[in-house]
């Protein structure tokens, strides 16, 4: 038997324990497996997608799309990862609902290792409201309550994740804390001890004293009276004299009782406007920070929807479309270590390729006297090959055809002083009325 062939099967081997794992909504257990699979055949694409499944039902919606495209690059017709695709993209909404809750989780998780554990808290509630299946952001969340000692909520949290996924070593190890400190672990401590224990007291379990005597009607009746009159002795003599000094002290003692309360109180009421203060201010930060993300554009999640986009528009042989959407993808945030062979196949292809089609666009603005479309197609052909003089050149001219003279010497001058020998140094200077 051949390497290879012993290759694909303890990846399919792998692949069945993922399966059955995930049938048994553990989708740790799942993962892992499914990793396993692809290390020994990195083709396996049943493999492949339904890691993508997991990755998709425990909130990662990036590392799934990632998981699919890789799929799909690999097995371009019949493969379920294009339907997966399809359907995330159709959804209204949910790639930049999916996006802003990966942010708010990087944020938080900022938050959190900076002290800032009020305004992570407050991210995170938000956040799970709307994904309550992400559950690492459930993790955090719980993990910030054990530590402000707030084990219900905490157990609420981690409960939620032990829906989604039922063996999360991570999870059910918050979750013995959070019942260790709400008494849960000692009422299903009891509760499996009783069942094993029905026994109970009898008779002879009751041991006397040996001292133990029993007394006689009469010897009852003379204990009573004798008891009597020692209480009448010892109220006259004993308790009275102290009754009238007990008096004074008990009021004075409640006075200054009664004015420590007041001042306590005062005191608490200090303290509660204080944290009504900070947290106002803690919220108000949050929203910001919050409505700084929702306006950013350049979320992880829309640069994975970006890349499938490119990788179509390849497919369709339409490299007009795929520059344009390749000039504004910030490929930087695919850095999950998935995506990387692919991402620098894609570099490459367009720093040969890319740049010359953006200048292209900006010959066509340029003759039907677009110059701010003609300006912007080859400053994105600069993006892609920085040294591209022929577009700075363009430039130059674009903004001298629109009577824009000194930005126009700008670029001449730029081609003039860093790039004396090439080509277009001389008609630089000419333009320039050198």
């Amino acid at each position: 038997m051949s390497a290879e062939v012993r290759s694909r099967q303890i990846a399919n081997a792998y692949y069945n324990i993922g399966l059955e794992k995930a049938k048994e909504r553990d989708l740790t257990g799942a993962a892992d497996a499914l990793k396993k699979s692809l290390r020994f055949n990195k083709y396996q694409t049943d493999a492949r997608n339904l890691l993508g499944l997991i990755y998709h039902e425990i909130g990662e919606v990036g590392a799934a799309l990632a998981q699919w495209i890789i799929s799909q690059n690999f097995q371009e017709t019949g493969n379920p990862a294009e339907e997966y695709l399809q359907a995330l993209q159709d959804a209204p909404g949910y790639l930049s609902m999916a996006d802003q809750a990966a942010k708010k989780y990087n944020q938080s998780l900022q938050y959190a290792c900076s002290d800032n554990e009020d305004l992570a808290v407050l991210l995170l509630m938000n956040m799970v409201e709307e994904m309550p299946n992400f559950v690492k952001a459930q993790q955090l969340l719980a993990l910030l309550y054990l530590h402000h000692e707030d084990y219900t909520k905490a157990g609420r949290c981690l409960f939620q994740a032990l829906k989604v996924d039922r063996y999360n070593p991570l999870t059910q190890r918050y979750m013995a804390v959070a019942k260790q400190n709400t008494g849960r672990a000692e009422v299903e401590k009891r509760k499996l001890k009783n069942a094993f224990s029905h026994r109970q007291m009898q008779d002879d379990d009751i041991i006397l004293p040996p001292s133990y005597k029993e007394n006689t009607g009469l010897q009852s009746v003379l204990n009573i009276l004798a008891g009597l009159v020692l209480g009448v002795v010892a109220m006259f003599f004993l308790v009275t004299p102290t009754i009238r000094d007990s008096i004074t002290s008990r009021y004075e003692e409640e006075i200054r009782q009664g004015l420590e309360l007041v001042n306590q109180k005062s005191l608490q009421i200090d303290e509660l406007n204080r944290q009504m203060e900070e947290a106002s201010r803690a919220q108000q930060e949050a929203e910001d920070s919050l409505a700084t993300m929702v306006s950013d554009s350049g979320g992880v999640i829309s640069q994975y929807q970006h890349l499938v986009q490119i990788l179509e528009a390849y497919r369709a042989d339409d490299m007009r479309t795929a520059v344009k959407l390749y000039v504004e993808t910030d490929l930087s945030v695919l850095n999950d270590g998935i995506l990387d062979s692919t991402v620098a196949w894609l570099q490459q292809d367009m720093a040969q390729n890319g740049y010359q089609v953006l200048e292209q666009l900006g010959d066509e603005a340029a003759a039907r006297g677009s110059t701010a479309e003609a300006v912007d197609y080859f400053q994105k052909s600069l993006q892609i090959k920085g040294d591209n003089i022929g577009a700075i050149y363009k430039i130059g001219l674009a903004y001298k055809g629109a009577g824009d003279t000194d930005t126009a010497n700008e670029y001449f001058g730029e081609i003039i002083m860093n790039h004396a020998n090439s080509e277009y140094a001389a008609q630089a200077k000419e333009q320039r009325g050198y």
